[in-house]
């Protein structure tokens, strides 16, 4: 799988991209018809603790790209809630997918 890093107003971080390519290696070894990802790291202005740091990841599998985005307090919970929206998401689409 393919997996291209976009950083809106963040600093490259090789930490991230490891604990993020950690996740998605879990969904794709689950999910095989995974073909690749992007993922965008933002900060955000907030004045709330909790939230600010974003993280989007996009996926292209065969039909419908899925998409999830989380904000939380650092970047390392953001990527986990992410990708546990996907691994839901993913979840669903194989249902479909096995059920026609």
């Amino acid at each position: 799988m393919d997996v291209n890093f976009n950083y809106v107003h963040v600093t490259a971080s090789e930490r991230l991209e490891a604990f993020t390519n950690k996740h998605l290696d879990k969904l794709k070894d689950r999910y095989d018809w995974i073909v690749r990802s992007e993922v965008f790291f933002k900060k955000e202005n907030t004045s709330e603790p909790d939230s600010g740091m974003i993280c989007e990841i996009k996926l292209s599998a065969p039909g419908q790209n899925l998409f999830a985005s989380t904000s939380a307090k650092n970047f390392e919970a953001a990527i986990s809630e992410t990708c546990s929206e996907l691994r839901r998401q993913l979840q669903k689409k194989k249902e479909k997918m096995t059920t026609h």
